[in-house]
């Protein structure tokens, strides 16, 4: 196992220090790449407060409360741990993900401006052909941010709070399987193909291209990725 490594800047102590702990240490969990078999999912609590440099007390209340969330699990004299989801979980949660992002496509083809659908080739502009493959890492936090923005651009909140719930999950599976087989290759091409359907306002055909987008993801993950 590889050390646990957040990404995490110490937060002055005052008016709302748990609110900033609790935010601050949810964010560097969702950064994290928790499903690579070398990462270290248990968490140092004193390490914790030391990087924070806050005592103990507010820290507590920050794990309690993303406990509750499902984030980590509190588990008594043994430790704490981000919360890894099982396979069949995580498949539920990228059908569902295929489902909103879909949804999402839809929307954009009816109600998006032809400005805010270019800033996705934007994103894609910078990768393709054999270099990709040397930038994998750059390309992987592209593609996150790709979906990210389609989800956004669709301005349907409440769609937005319900992916937000499976983000980290689907965000981190991504992470693991990008490099994986041609799933690179695949995934330019169909972003490529996603953009077009958008821009040429083809609502059936976007929201398909999207949906079968993401399942091919669950398809890869169904019959290439170990998760126990």
């Amino acid at each position: 196992m590889v050390n646990l490594q957040l990404d995490i800047k110490p937060i002055d102590e005052g008016f709302s220090l748990k609110v900033k702990i609790y935010e601050s240490l949810k964010s560097a969990i969702m950064k994290m790449n928790i499903y690579d078999d070398e990462t270290e999912l248990r968490l140092d609590e004193r390490r914790l407060s030391e990087q924070f440099g806050i005592s103990r007390t507010p820290l507590r209340e920050a794990l309690a409360r993303l406990d509750q969330e499902g984030l980590v699990r509190i588990v008594p004299r043994r430790g704490i741990y981000i919360v890894r989801k099982s396979k069949a979980e995580i498949l539920e949660m990228i059908t569902a993900w295929a489902a909103l992002e879909s949804m999402a496509a839809r929307l954009i083809t009816q109600d998006a401006g032809d400005d805010e659908i270019a800033t996705l080739r934007e994103l894609c502009s910078t990768f393709g052909g054999e270099g990709v493959k040397a930038r994998i890492d750059e390309y992987s936090d592209a593609n996150i941010r790709f979906h990210q923005a389609i989800l956004s651009m669709s301005k349907c909140n409440l769609l937005n709070d319900l992916a937000q719930g499976l983000f980290m999950h689907v965000r981190a599976i991504r992470a693991r399987t990008i490099s994986e087989k041609d799933r690179v290759d695949r995934s330019i091409v169909d972003h490529m193909h996603i953009i077009e359907a958008l821009e040429a306002r083809d609502t059936d055909l976007a929201e398909r291209l999207v949906r079968e987008h993401t399942l091919n993801l669950k398809s890869h993950v169904e019959r290439y990725v170990n998760m126990d």
